[in-house]
């Protein structure tokens, strides 16, 4: 059984990944505004998976025989200078996201919780794909500059991203 420690660390990471999906719709606001709806969708799909990670921890705290809190969430971040930023803030987040997550697993092994060391595997290995994914489109960003072209190009692209859950 988890002790309460860890059930409180658990508990703070499910609220920080809706948090988590507030910030992403922050941006996804902010692509909106600029009329990047492909920018905008990226993010909304983001939202949907930072959600989807809160209920994963939400199900593993019930399948442990602990009871998820949610609590309440600070304002996120709704102003930025560029696409750019945008990204910037976005991977500083994820990087955020992947310590926490680094923090969560010390104290599992420290408490030598097994099944919650197992469990917490998934999420840094999706924290590895997602700091890429910001780093990479940051690059292309910054390779963009001013081609306006690339730029609504990569709009395009965008849009066309969907969110589909992993399978169990």
């Amino acid at each position: 059984m988890l002790n309460d420690a860890l059930s409180k660390a658990l508990n703070d990471q499910l609220n920080f990944e809706f948090y988590s999906a507030q910030v992403y719709l922050a941006m996804a606001a902010y692509c909106s505004a600029e009329s990047l709806d492909g920018f905008a969708n990226f993010y909304i799909v983001q939202a949907e998976e930072e959600r989807f990670h809160a209920m994963k921890i939400y199900k593993f705290l019930n399948d442990r025989g602990r009871r998820a809190f949610i609590m309440g969430m600070d304002n996120p971040n709704n102003e930025y200078k560029s696409m750019l930023d945008v990204f910037q803030h976005a991977f500083e987040h994820e990087q955020l996201v992947t310590q926490r997550f680094y923090d969560l697993s010390d104290l599992a092994m420290n408490e030598r919780e097994h099944a919650t060391i197992n469990f917490l595997k998934w999420f840094i290995d999706e924290q590895v794909e997602e700091e890429a994914m910001f780093d990479s489109i940051i690059n292309k960003l910054k390779r963009i500059d001013t081609d306006s072209n690339a730029f609504f190009m990569l709009d395009a692209e965008f849009a066309q991203r969907v969110f589909t859950p992993p399978a169990p």
